[in-house]
Parts: structure tokens; sequence; C-alpha cells
């Protein structure tokens, strides 16, 4: 009888405890397009899709009507990639991958570790199989067959040499407050940016890093400036431009080194670079920051959006320059 009720008892924890686990679908709301979103993608300039707060996920294909699909999470999505019309992914808090396989009008789980307590913040795929997934404290993980299976790595080549020694020094003292430290020493990774056979990395605490094969292995730049950086792209005329914590810009001539710092005369955070045409390129920051070059990024023109609020994310669709913001959807005529 008592074994019984050991059986009875163990049954409902387990059923309580997956049901605390499982992740609860978006709601519907007439007011998801003026939310907050943190990621815009232009698919094939046949539709955008963007992310955010709640798990919206909202869908357009002329700028001026966006729909809300229905979400398997109420997560916050932070990031959304697609590699052809009808293969995207999306991430977020609770270290949520999703995925479509119908340009963006459905979404399955694909992981869901709400006990990480750690948010993903970027995704990218080089084809249809191979994918990786990174976010706070060092969070990566990788996919070879197109997500169904995710496998978390511990990239340590991008510590510093002091963690690496505290590292080793735990390793030697006791193995499982190693495996701790080494799930939160790592910096944030912030974005990721395949350009051609080189994967480019940006994070905390000055991190920028360059991969030839696809994140497995890691070249960590020397450190330029000591504040995070949150978004890496690749100029028009084949420079790097990488922008940060506190109006940070910065340029290379010659794919990272040496770089050299642009005047943005701002100091707000940069969350992002949008490339437009042959010569325009902006940079999308907080307070309603909205900075313009037409000389590759060595300066910039302020344009200040009256409302103040967050520019998190922009793309370039029929001309225009489409903007997820803390505020929702953002359309501006700015195109030359």
């Amino acid at each position: 009888m008592r074994n019984m009720f050991v059986l009875i008892v163990f049954l409902l924890f387990s059923f309580s405890l997956k049901a605390e686990q499982q992740a609860i679908a978006a709601l519907q709301s007439p007011l998801a397009v003026k939310s907050m979103l943190f990621d815009i993608t232009n698919v094939n300039d046949d539709f955008m899709v963007a992310v955010g707060e709640r798990g919206h996920i909202l869908r357009s294909q002329d700028v001026d009507n966006w729909q809300q699909v229905q979400v398997p999470t109420q997560s916050t999505l932070t990031a959304v990639t697609f590699i052809n019309s009808l293969l995207g992914w999306a991430v977020g808090h609770d270290g949520v991958i999703l995925h479509s396989s119908d340009g963006g009008l459905t979404w399955e789980i694909q992981q869901f570790l709400p006990h990480i307590q750690k948010p993903l913040l970027d995704v990218a795929f080089k084809n249809a199989k191979d994918g990786v997934a990174l976010g706070a404290y060092g969070l990566f993980f990788r996919t070879t067959d197109g997500g169904n299976t995710w496998i978390q790595e511990y990239h340590t080549s991008l510590l510093t040499q002091d963690d690496l020694d505290y590292l080793e020094e735990l390793k030697q003292e006791d193995e499982q407050i190693y495996l701790e430290e080494r799930s939160s020493i790592l910096p944030h990774f912030n974005r990721v940016f395949l350009d051609g056979r080189t994967t480019y990395l940006v994070g905390e605490v000055g991190l920028i890093a360059k991969s030839y094969d696809f994140g497995q292995n890691w070249q960590r730049f020397d450190d330029i400036y000591q504040g995070s950086f949150f978004d890496l792209a690749r100029t028009q005329h084949g420079n790097l431009l990488a922008v940060g914590l506190r109006g940070n810009s910065f340029r290379s001539l010659t794919n990272g080194t040496p770089w050299q710092k642009s005047e943005t005369f701002v100091t707000t955070l940069l969350n992002s670079i949008v490339v437009a045409g042959d010569k325009q390129l902006f940079i999308l920051g907080n307070n309603g920051v909205l900075l313009e070059s037409n000389d590759d990024g060595s300066s910039f023109t302020k344009i200040l959006q009256n409302d103040g609020k967050a520019l998190m994310s922009g793309t370039i669709f029929k001309k225009q320059l489409v903007i997820a913001s803390e505020v929702g959807i953002k359309v501006l005529q700015v195109i030359n």
C-alpha cells in the first residue's frame, strides 16, 4: 500500500512538473502590431516576418497590412531568420527555438528550455540543415539536421586568458563547480553574422570574433572597446561596421584589423545596422535614434524620431525602411 502511495505521489509530481514546463500558446491580440518587437526580416522581397514580446509573430506582404500568426509559445522572441521563402527559425527567452516550413504562416517548437532561465538572442542557418542559436552567458546550440536536434556547445576559447586560467584552476579542484561556472562565465553572444565562408560574432565585454568553420572554432579579435557590441555588418564598400553601447561605432577596412572609431555624436545604445542600396546605411538605436550614413559608415546624420522609442531592428522592403520597434512596426520614407 505504501509503495502504491509513493507511486501516486511520484506520478502527480511528474505530471505537475511536465505541465509547468509546457509552453503556452501566444494570445491573438489586435494590438500586436503596436507591441514591443525585437527583430524583422525581409524574405526574398516577397514578405516580411517580425517577432517580439509574448510570442508575437507578425507577417506582411505590403508593409501596411500585418497578420498575427498562431505561435505555440508566449515566450518573448528576439530574432528570426529565413533561408528561403519556406524555411525559417525564430528564437527567444526560455531557450525557445521555433521552426516554420511554410513561409512563417505556422510555427512549431523545436526546443523549449525554461529551466535554463537564459534567452537566446540570435539564430543563423547556412543551409536547410546547419544552423546555430546563441544568447546570454555564452549560450550556444548547433543543429545539423534542420533543428530536429539541438546540441549545446561551450566556446571557452572566447574567454579572456584570466578567465581561462580561473576555469582551469576550478577544473582541477572541483569538476562540478567548474561545470556550473563554465555555464555562466562566458559573455553574452548578441549577434551572429554570416559573411560568405566567414562567420562573425559580437557580444558583451567588447567581444568580436570570427570563424571559418561556422562557429566550431573561433578567433577572437584584440579588444578595441570594453563595452558590448550588438551588431556587425559588411558595408557596400566591403568594410566591416560594428555598433554597440553608448553610441559606439567602429569601422574596419581590413576584415577586422585595425578598427577605426566613427563618431556618431550620440550616447544611446545602438541596436542594429541596415545596409540600403548602393550608398545608404542606417544604424537603429534606443531613444528614437536613427543614424544615416552615405560615406560607408565614416560619418552619420541623426534622424531623431519624435516619440523617443527604441528602434530594435530594420529591413528594406519595397524601397521603405521597415522597423521593429518598442511600439511595434514603423515604416519610414528615408530611402534615396
